[in-house]
């Protein structure tokens, strides 16, 4: 039997990293990266169709992404303490795995709010125009853990089960044949929520924050379901896992908050100020002259009839 699921199973990657002269790459980097690009990609062209400014989004990208990343290693080091390594540069070691999308959420939002704020825009405008590109980049991201070898869900008979190494199998399945792939899971559920997002923030004409509040309901309703199957070493509260009760408590959270935008903005009502490009300064003319009198001081204009 485990001889047929592994004639049907992912295969394990045979690679973790790419050389390049004395540098090693690690994939998962490249996975994070590649989701970056079409994130900002996606986020550029919708922020565009509103009448915003494209380089804004690259701006709001750059901060949001190294406050993510101090974020999401921060998450991960105080929940994940037991997992680390014993080095000093344990908690430092982002390219090992390791970042928790919690924090790494919720410090990179932080940020681009402020980056926004500063330029004069709409938060709430530019959240909704990220969400589907976050989701996707979430999505990519999560090639990494298949990299990685982690992260995966328990023992499975199905064919699309992921087969696994032997050194990185967990205690008590090391003669199992494959695993659930939770990172395929997660990257087919996030596609298909991006383009849900989009159709209904179109369809319905929603106001902001409603796009993003679908976003964060969607993913963690997968993420509920994902952290049922995943047998990854994790703290437990009440016979769950940690991070499924978060997922849970940000979901009804995420909910209540788009309920409570249809109720103050019902679909079909008035739109909502969406940002414009600042308007061109008149190009300039010919000083008008102003007629002074005999001491120096400007005549009053007279009006016309």
């Amino acid at each position: 039997m485990i001889g047929a699921q592994l004639v049907a199973s992912i295969p394990a990657p045979g690679i973790r990293d790419i050389s390049f002269g004395p540098f090693d790459i690690r994939l998962y980097a490249l996975s994070l990266l590649a989701g970056v690009v079409v994130a900002a990609w996606l986020t550029m062209r919708r922020w565009a169709a509103e009448g915003g400014d494209p380089e804004l989004v690259l701006e709001v990208t750059l901060w949001s992404v190294l406050a993510g990343l101090i974020g999401a290693r921060l998450y991960h080091v105080i929940t994940s303490y037991d997992q680390l390594g014993d080095e000093w540069y344990a908690p430092f070691a982002i390219w090992e795995g390791g970042l928790g999308i919690w924090g790494g959420i919720l410090f990179g939002v932080s940020v681009g709010a402020i980056v926004v704020k500063r330029r004069g825009e709409s938060v709430l405008a530019m959240m909704d125009a990220a969400a589907p590109g976050i989701l996707i980049a979430q999505g990519i991201g999560r090639m990494g853990n298949y990299f990685n070898q982690e992260l995966f869900g328990g023992p499975t008979a199905l064919p699309w089960g992921l087969d696994v190494d032997p050194s990185f199998r967990p205690d008590g399945t090391i003669d199992e044949g494959v695993y659930h792939p939770t990172f395929l899971y997660e990257m087919l559920w996030n596609f298909g929520g991006a383009a849900l997002i989009i159709w209904a923030g179109k369809r319905f004409k929603l106001r902001p924050p409603g796009v993003f509040c679908l976003y964060v309901a969607i993913y963690c309703a997968g993420r509920i379901w994902w952290e049922l199957l995943r047998v990854d070493p994790a703290h437990q509260f009440l016979g769950q896992r940690l991070n499924f009760w978060v997922a849970l408590i940000v979901m009804l959270i995420a909910i209540g908050t788009f309920l409570w935008t249809l109720r103050r903005w019902p679909p079909g009502s008035e739109p909502y100020a969406r940002p414009h490009p600042r308007a061109a300064a008149p190009a300039p003319g010919p000083a008008a002259t102003v007629p002074r009198s005999a001491g120096g001081r400007a005549k009053p204009a007279r009006r016309r009839r």
